[in-house]
């Protein structure tokens, strides 16, 4: 077999203030035409960095690369890495980068943009447009989407955006196809999608696919070969069961969920007669409709919704944290006794919100604040007594009550869209700092210590800023400012999709451990299936807006993998 792809001895480091890290020691392997091989390793074990290199997007310190005859070098010029640019091609798993145009179309635009440097479309009266069209048909058809060749991409489902941005890279005609995560965060039906899409184009070119996954459900199914990348070291090569096997034998042992007594359940959450309707007047329908939806969270338990891309999840949680408002119908917490309303003002809305901690999908850090100064922001924001001495700001400011409680909300918003509430209300986001002063160093410090403890998370972290952790450690410390303030109710929305098996059972156990110290009832929402069935008391799943199932979460998880035709859980 020929070597269409030879990595011999890279190494690349970086520096982080006055630390040197080398992401990459001494990697060696090939990737013959025709064959796709799978990299697999913990958060931060080079995968990511090996595959900027090979698409000639970031330089490395030793060693030789070779593509397709291609020969790169440290002390290559330019001309080189431009090259290598050109005969690869990368799918993101996060990358929904496409023109609102006909599908053929955006594959058209990069056909076309091959020959002139940039994305537009080619004049209809141009001699090649014909054959231009015939060959972005040939890429959609590859892509199984000649049915939807005159579809925009807005009535496209996630697994349909995904597979248009394959064919536009196949418009490329790369020499590899690097693959980063594909179709981690999607839901199985839309990953089997990917995943049947790209053996079809491997089978049918022969394409060379460089595969980065933390998945070994995805590795099994896709890859020929399988390399375990780990601390910038190549650790083992060969049969992807073999090296899976060895990779999970890292894997710490789960830890037994905490007990329910039956029949002893108490509600926390009520959704009653929840109805909902979203429309695009551009395809002139409905593209999401909620009828009638009731179901209730218990009190101390951890519980998953799941059901497919589209199903109406994100919605329903943005309901569940009162961001969204239902049409008709009506989300209740329990406060003191008394259902309180999350969809209209409320005396007591802001000491429901209090008791609830949120984690979003793309939580992120501030780059710019060491974990002690953002913890300390949370509990300034959170901690025990300060709705009253809110209450008390915002009355000398002349601020009303209903007002409070809006920039209240805001407060729990992602950065971007709180800045945006705030300037519609008249305010800069300074106003949540005279609001909600930051606590002081010593007493953060002390909130800090047991839920470090409960998250195995050194206190060391505090004085860090977030690009000094670690992919898991990152995820443990927004989990940890998040549950510093000791919320009664977690509300988790898919935050740990992009995390190796390893990692995601340390996240795992920690969650058990949380709820079961504290007590905490856990809402989350997740496409990760094994981790679903690991860390719930129980699962719900939801479909295209219904109701469809509530039980335990082996049974509930089997349902939604017979209905997505998932093949590669099976």
């Amino acid at each position: 077999m020929t070597n269409m792809l030879e990595v011999n001895n890279i190494a690349k480091e970086y520096t982080i203030g006055t630390e040197k890290i080398r992401a990459l020691d001494g990697v060696s392997f090939n990737v013959n035409e025709g064959e796709i091989v799978g990299l697999i390793g913990r958060s931060g074990g080079g995968k990511s960095t090996l595959l900027n290199i090979v698409r000639g997007f970031e330089a490395f310190d030793e060693g030789t690369l070779k593509l397709d005859g291609l020969l790169v070098t440290p002390d290559s010029d330019q001309d080189v890495f431009l090259k290598l640019k050109q005969i690869t091609a990368i799918h993101l798993q996060r990358s929904f980068a496409l023109w609102s145009d006909y599908v053929v179309n955006d594959v058209l635009r990069k056909i076309y943009s091959l020959r002139i440097g940039y994305e537009g479309l080619p004049p209809k009266d141009l001699p090649e447009y014909e054959d231009m069209l015939e060959e972005a048909m040939v890429y959609v058809r590859m892509v199984g989407l000649q049915e939807k060749a005159k579809h925009v991409d807005y009535v496209l489902s996630g697994g349909e955006k995904q597979r248009v941005i394959i064919a536009r890279q196949l418009a490329k005609k790369p020499k590899i196809l690097l693959l980063d995560e594909p179709a981690t965060m999607a839901c199985p039906a839309t990953k089997q999608e990917i995943l049947d899409t790209l053996k079809k184009v491997n089978s049918e070119t022969g394409l060379a696919m460089l595969c980065a996954s933390h998945l070994p459900e995805i590795h099994r199914y896709l890859v020929d070969r399988l390399i375990w990348l780990d601390g910038g070291k190549v650790v083992l090569e060969g049969d992807p069961d073999y090296v899976i096997s060895e990779f999970l034998k890292e894997m710490p042992d789960p830890i037994p969920l905490s007990k329910i007594e039956p029949g002893k359940s108490e509600i926390a959450i009520k959704v009653e007669d929840v109805s909902h309707r979203f429309y695009l007047i551009s395809i002139g329908g409905e593209t999401l409709r909620f009828d009638s939806l009731n179901f209730g969270i218990n009190v101390g338990e951890i519980t998953s919704i799941i059901g497919p891309s589209g199903a109406g999840k994100t919605v329903l949680w943005k309901m569940l944290c009162g961001f969204l408002f239902p049409k008709e119908g009506k989300v209740l917490y329990k406060q003191d006794d008394e259902w309180v309303n999350m969809s209209q003002y409320h005396k007591k809305r802001m000491a429901v919100r209090r008791r609830i901690g949120l984690m979003f999908q793309e939580f992120a850090l501030s780059p710019h604040e060491t974990i002690v100064d953002q913890l300390a922001f949370k509990l300034g924001v959170k901690g025990q007594h300060v709705i009253e001495e809110a209450q008390e700001r915002a009355e000398k400011l002349g601020i009303t009550e209903d007002v409070l409680d809006t920039i209240y909300r805001i407060v729990d918003m992602p950065e971007t869209g709180a800045k945006d509430e705030l300037e519609s209300l008249g305010f800069s986001p300074d106003i949540l700092g005279v609001l909600f002063p930051r606590f002081p160093r010593t007493e953060t410090i002390k909130y800090a210590e047991s839920i470090f403890g409960a998250l195995d998370l050194s206190m060391d972290v505090l004085d860090k800023y977030p690009q000094e952790l670690s992919g898991g450690e990152m995820v443990r410390t927004m989990l940890a400012i998040t549950l510093a303030p000791k919320p009664d109710i977690l509300l988790l929305d898919e935050p740990f999709g992009d995390l190796d098996p390893i990692t995601l059972r340390d996240i795992t156990n920690s969650l058990k451990r949380i709820n079961a110290e504290f007590g905490t009832t856990i809402l989350l929402i997740s496409h990760h299936l094994d981790f679903v069935r690991e860390v719930s008391h129980r699962a719900i799943l939801i479909d295209d807006g219904e109701f469809i199932m509530e039980g335990e979460p082996d049974t509930v998880c089997d349902e939604l993998v017979q209905r997505s035709g998932a093949l590669y859980l099976q």
